[in-house]
């Protein structure tokens, strides 16, 4: 009967330990994409922040005024951010390979 060894590998002073020949855990699988949309999401849908509040929106448009707030800065920065989320998922669902 063989026994299969396991070869732990430690990271930031054994705070994280990795088992040789894991995965990624699916529910990381699923979180991270999730999460890295919803980011897109927010940076996309509250550009300008809240214009359309009751209270609040006045004053939110003068201060987009005064300050130039720039649309094309907040759209290649939700771009960047979409392309994280792309080359994460590249990443992450790649067929597993033992070193």
């Amino acid at each position: 009967m063989s026994e299969k060894k396991e070869h732990l590998h430690e990271l930031a002073g054994g705070w994280i330990t990795e088992r040789t020949g894991t995965d990624v855990p699916a529910f990381l699988k699923l979180a991270f994409p999730v999460i890295g949309l919803g980011c897109v999401a927010y940076i996309v849908l509250q550009m300008m922040g809240d214009v359309n509040h009751a209270t609040r929106g006045k004053f939110v448009q003068q201060f987009n005024q005064v300050s130039q707030t720039s649309p094309t800065f907040q759209y290649i920065v939700a771009t960047l951010a979409l392309i994280y989320v792309v080359v994460m998922l590249a990443f992450t669902y790649r067929a597993f390979k033992e070193d």
